[in-house]
């Protein structure tokens, strides 16, 4: 679903999007979400320096938004951001498919043997 990112202005389509509460659409199609509690972002070469900077950076304006995740498609790596009462960010990141993440905003949790199940990472041969 669309997310309208309302104090700057961007329209973006997150990989995936939760809430907790009524949702609150920007018109009457009720197609673009105002309210995001958790945005995930898949990374990819294209995107990676974008969904952690400016479009973090555009997400973070968004008073609903309690967690920003970003799940690499290279290696088994989540990276969890919590916002904090202060309005502050605290990291956490989980990197073995034995981890969990917990997504406490909205009673779920993430395990990586499952967001990574039939994923088959690409292995290099390193030559000394």
């Amino acid at each position: 679903m669309r997310v309208k990112v309302s104090p700057t202005g961007l329209y973006t389509y997150p990989d995936v999007v939760a809430l907790c509460g009524e949702p609150q659409f920007d018109d009457e199609q009720k197609d673009t979400l105002l309210n995001p509690t958790v945005i995930i972002e898949v990374l990819s070469p294209s995107t990676e320096a974008y969904d952690r900077g400016g479009k973090f950076g555009h997400y973070r304006k968004l008073t609903s938004l309690m967690e920003y995740i970003l799940i690499s498609q290279e290696e088994s790596h989540i990276e969890h951001y919590v916002r904090q009462s202060d309005n502050q960010w605290l990291l956490s990141e989980a990197s073995s498919v034995q981890d969990t993440v917990q997504l406490p905003s909205i009673s779920c949790t993430l395990v990586l043997a499952e967001v990574y199940e039939k994923v088959e990472f690409e292995t290099y041969d390193t030559f000394s």
